[in-house]
């Protein structure tokens, strides 16, 4: 392994390291100024801090399905842990340390308290579009695949993904 990629996930990890810590320092802020407590209005009739136990995955689907969505994030976390270990340190590729990196840290973010509490702290509310309450390790993951699914439907082409396949040899050769 070259010095320039274990520099890319000694930052990739220093980085999941800070998001991760941020996603916490927000939860627990959450819990001791909002818990019990009157939704806080930042932008009236638009943006709210409400505090919610969310047992649930995404817009509380599954309830009370803790082993699963453990499982769910460590079954992602090794893949995207194998796909950040395989990432070229080419500068093309730069966006895709950074947008694994959110979705490994979102992915943790939740897992701790899934873990710790038995539920998963949102607070962050869009009042106007009704939309379902979340954290900031929703935004990290949610955002991030949005990104990386755009790149891959538009910016990136089949021979610059071959470092994701198990058949590399075939795809050195599109190269």
């Amino acid at each position: 392994m070259s010095l320039k990629k274990k520099f890319f996930l000694f930052l990739d990890l220093l980085m999941i390291a800070g998001l991760i810590t941020f996603d916490q320092y927000t939860k627990q802020w959450a819990k001791v100024y909002l818990k019990d407590k009157p939704a806080y209005n930042l932008i009236n009739g638009i943006l709210e801090l409400n505090y919610l136990e969310n047992q649930g995955a995404a817009f509380g689907m599954l309830p009370n399905q803790k082993v699963f969505f453990v499982f769910v994030a460590i079954v992602i976390l090794s893949v995207v842990g194998y796909v950040l270990f395989k990432i070229p340190d080419q500068k093309k590729y730069t966006i895709l340390h950074f947008l694994f990196s959110l979705i490994v840290a979102g992915s943790i973010g939740n897992m701790i308290d899934r873990v710790r509490y038995d539920y998963v702290v949102d607070f962050i509310y869009f009042v106007r579009m009704n939309f379902p309450i979340f954290n900031v390790a929703d935004i990290y993951a949610t955002v991030s695949a949005i990104v990386l699914l755009f790149l891959l439907l538009f910016i990136y082409r089949e021979k610059d993904l071959y470092f994701i396949s198990f058949k590399q040899k075939r795809y050195r050769e599109l190269k």
